[in-house]
């Protein structure tokens, strides 16, 4: 009975130990790292670092330049200009009163716009002058608030060529505006010298816009 006893305790001790020394294994066995969620990078166009270089694409994108924007409209200062004047003085210098000169240049159809002075449009559409009339009075502009204390010595009327309409009838709508508001006020034309605006100078002046015109290609 003893040797029995002594053989079922020998075999006890061993179950005992190989119990502890599994439990010792399987404690100090290194975790596994958890898996990580994947993240999806999106591409970007600046083609920054979402993928490895070693991929070789560039994902960034060019825009594509039409002929539209290769194309850009030449500035008024690359098309030659020629500006044609006329004067209009009181006959025997006598100065026009300031609200019968208004009066008569609204009754032709200008109108009292920018920088103060009086403008021909083509239409309704102020930005398109035609011709332009100001005072001979420096700065050039009226004042109509104080218009009828005025006595204005004359007016300036000029046109810049090219402008929105063919440059000879833009010379012939100047000039018959001219000529009415002399009519009217009984006033003197001149020329851009100060000379009496005769026939020849006025053929001259037609023919110099013509010249222009075939010269520079303008209208």
């Amino acid at each position: 009975m003893d040797g029995l006893r002594w053989l079922l305790l020998f075999f006890g001790l061993l179950v005992i130990a190989g119990v502890y020394l599994y439990s010792r294994r399987e404690k100090t066995k290194p975790e596994e790292p958890a898996e990580q969620p994947r993240v999806r990078r999106e591409p970007t166009l600046e083609g920054g670092d979402s993928e490895p270089a070693a991929s070789g694409m560039d994902v960034s994108f060019e825009v594509p330049v039409t002929g539209e924007e290769e194309q850009q409209e030449p500035s008024l200062e690359d098309v030659p200009q020629k500006i044609v004047t006329l004067r209009l003085i009181g006959h025997e210098k006598k100065p026009f009163k300031g609200d019968e000169l208004i009066l008569s240049m609204r009754g032709i159809g200008l109108r009292h716009g920018k920088f103060g002075i009086f403008h021909r449009y083509d239409g309704n559409d102020e930005g398109r002058t035609i011709f332009s009339a100001a005072s001979l009075v420096e700065p050039g502009s009226f004042d109509l608030a104080n218009i009828k204390d005025q006595q204005i010595p004359g007016i300036s009327l000029f046109l810049v060529i090219p402008g929105p309409v063919d440059s000879v009838e833009a010379f012939d709508l100047m000039m018959a505006a001219a000529r009415a508001l002399a009519q009217t006020l009984d006033g003197e034309l001149l020329d851009e010298s100060g000379s009496t605006l005769s026939i020849q100078r006025e053929r001259y002046l037609r023919e110099e816009i013509i010249q222009f015109q075939h010269s520079n290609l303008v209208v």
